[in-house]
């Protein structure tokens, strides 16, 4: 099939390549314009730029998507169908429309679960064992249109959101590439999805790594785990900022425990006190502006002691 390819992360990549692998033609690649990066500043091409032009493919870069030009752009290149990884801007109607096929979508989790921006993320914050990868028809609303293929993806335990991304963004490809072979052989059926099963992943915020103590032992982890690697799980301690790298729920509960109450190490870790009385295993600590370090490093270099009330920051 003729596709124009709209992405930017690295995890549009493997889909990108997979569809030139399996033999499509994609006579346009789009992607958002270079950011500022590093401590340079200097603006950077996303990962897709480089990718598309070590392929030899055309490449545009819109600084808006509304208006004549970007639709008129993409018609150009008479494709049969739009392919959407994690682009990150809405389309309008007449940009979904331009295709014959319209324009297909790869989601990072089963929906209608976990609609929005950050859904690998989410199951994560959210403690789920259990994610996939979706294909599905893009409409004007959010995440809400037919769905075409699914594929289950099992999250490892203790999994954080990059190896997890990674994985899917592999399984995605694959189903990525199924789609498009069926919708050329005309095999490929739509079902619609049932919005009472439908919850919401949005944009994640800095705000949102600022962890309330009082939050669970298991819910303080998939944060951990989720909002690895921004915006991270920050508490305060003595005014200063501490994050948390590696945490686990011990499963075990001290009803006289105070959340934020900071005990001695065991093993490697440091148990501290969560809501409910739940127990949290944190095995590894950054100190704001410092390293990474283990626990017991932290605790010998008297970043966090024993003893300590951990609070939420803001």
């Amino acid at each position: 099939m003729r596709i124009v390819f709209l992405g930017t992360p690295g995890v549009a990549v493997v889909s990108l390549k997979a569809l030139l692998v399996a033999g499509h033609d994609v006579p346009l690649v789009v992607t958002r314009v270079d950011r500022p990066a590093g401590r340079s500043g200097r603006p950077a091409p996303p990962p897709v730029k480089r990718a598309a032009a070590e392929l030899g493919l055309e490449v545009y870069q819109p600084t808006k998507v509304r208006g004549r030009a970007f639709p008129e752009e993409l018609a150009r290149h008479r494709p049969d169908v739009l392919v959407v990884v994690a682009y990150g801007r809405i389309l309008t109607r007449q940009v979904l429309e331009l295709a014959p096929a319209g324009a297909v979508n790869v989601h990072f989790s089963l929906l209608p679960k976990y609609r929005g921006a950050a859904p690998v993320q989410w199951a994560l914050a959210h403690g789920e064992t259990l994610t996939g990868v979706t294909t599905m028809q893009i409409d004007e609303q959010l995440d809400t249109g037919d769905i075409l293929l699914q594929r289950e993806v099992p999250i490892e335990p203790g999994e954080h959101a990059p190896s997890l991304q990674e994985r899917l963004a592999v399984v995605g490809a694959d189903l990525l590439v199924e789609t498009m072979d069926r919708m050329r052989d005309g095999t490929l059926e739509r079902r619609p999805q049932d919005p009472a099963g439908a919850s919401l992943a949005p944009v994640i915020h800095r705000a949102d790594g600022e962890v309330d103590p009082g939050l669970a032992a298991s819910e303080i982890e998939g944060r951990v785990r989720g909002f690895d690697p921004w915006p991270g799980v920050w508490l305060g301690r003595e005014g200063k900022r501490l994050r948390w790298i590696e945490a686990t729920d011990t499963g075990r509960v001290d009803p006289a425990a105070a959340p934020g109450t900071v005990f001695g190490l065991e093993g490697e870790g440091l148990i501290v006190a969560c809501g409910g009385g739940t127990l949290l295993r944190v095995t590894s600590i950054q100190p704001e502006g410092r390293r990474v370090m283990s626990a017991r490093d932290a605790v010998n270099g008297r970043q966090i002691r024993p003893g300590d009330r951990l609070t939420q920051l803001g």
